[in-house]
């Protein structure tokens, strides 16, 4: 259904009104043939039609498409009065932004928030009523905490109402309770699972560095006797190197010696003898 049309100040253009409800459009669409309805009126209308209601041409919900712009433009320019006039509201708008208007107008008659009441009042009066409505919560003023929401209300009993209110706060303790514990415990395994898993890590550390340690103190121990054996040989080179130059300085004695041939040949024949001895003794060199 369209805006009434007593609501509008002035004239309004027989083109903005519905072909249907004859009432000013409300959300409108047109049809192929340019003629205008409102949304929910030419929807009711195709239920049981298949054309259109002005000139009869066959239409679909199909082929049916927003207004034209100009059009659109002028239908929000047209002045009317809030709907909460004969409340006293004396508001008038244009027709783009009246549902604005109207949804915050403090004429408008809303239902009381208190479950139970079924009074409609002026906005502008809702604290009012709220401060007085018989289905108001309030506490009861004998300090128990319990929460009156009607007449009957004001005849319970404190004592059982604190006692139930121990009893739910003891629940609610324990629930809490309940969930620390399980949230510590989770956190402790978790905590627990993360030190086995380090401490297996460590472990395979350790292992790993006692392998190569002891792999290193077997190298070394090869590198040691190796230089074991290179010492010994060079000192068994060492003592051939004397034997060799002792022989050599007791030729050159020999040589000088002007004794007779005879003693000569007898005496080169011993040295060269040993060092002849000396040269066909084996030697071995071990080079690292």
């Amino acid at each position: 259904m369209g805006y009434d049309i007593e609501r509008f100040v002035g004239y309004v253009n027989e083109g903005l009104l519905c072909s249907i409800c004859r009432d000013v459009l409300e959300d409108p669409l047109q049809a192929p043939c340019e003629h205008a309805f409102c949304t929910a009126c030419i929807h009711g209308w195709l239920v049981h039609h298949s054309n259109c209601p002005e000139d009869r041409q066959m239409i679909d919900i199909s082929l049916l498409r927003p207004l034209y712009r100009y059009m659109k433009n002028d239908l929000n320019r047209l002045q009317l009065h809030c709907k909460n006039r004969e409340y006293g509201c004396e508001m008038v708008c244009s027709l783009e932004s009246i549902d604005r208007h109207e949804r915050e107008c403090e004429y408008s008659q809303i239902p009381c928030s208190n479950a139970g009441c079924t009074v409609q009042i002026e906005r502008r009066n809702l604290d009012g009523h709220l401060a007085v409505c018989e289905y108001r919560s309030r506490e009861c003023p004998n300090g128990c905490g319990y929460t009156i929401l009607s007449a009957e209300d004001t005849q319970h009993n404190c004592v059982a109402e604190l006692r139930t209110e121990l009893e739910l706060l003891r629940s609610e303790m324990i629930c809490r309770v309940e969930e620390a514990k399980h949230e510590m415990e989770s956190r402790l395994d978790s905590q627990r699972r993360h030190m086995v898993q380090k401490e297996s890590i460590l472990q395979n550390e350790i292992e790993e560095l006692k392998s190569q340690m002891s792999r290193m103190m077997s190298d070394i121990r090869s590198l040691m006797a190796a230089e074991r054996q290179h010492r010994q040989e060079l000192e068994q080179a060492e003592l051939e190197k004397r034997e060799l130059m002792e022989l050599l300085r007791g030729l050159q004695k020999d040589c000088r010696l002007t004794t007779t041939e005879g003693s000569r040949k007898a005496t080169n024949f011993r040295p060269l003898a040993r060092l002849e001895s000396v040269k066909r003794k084996p030697r071995e060199v071990t080079v690292i």
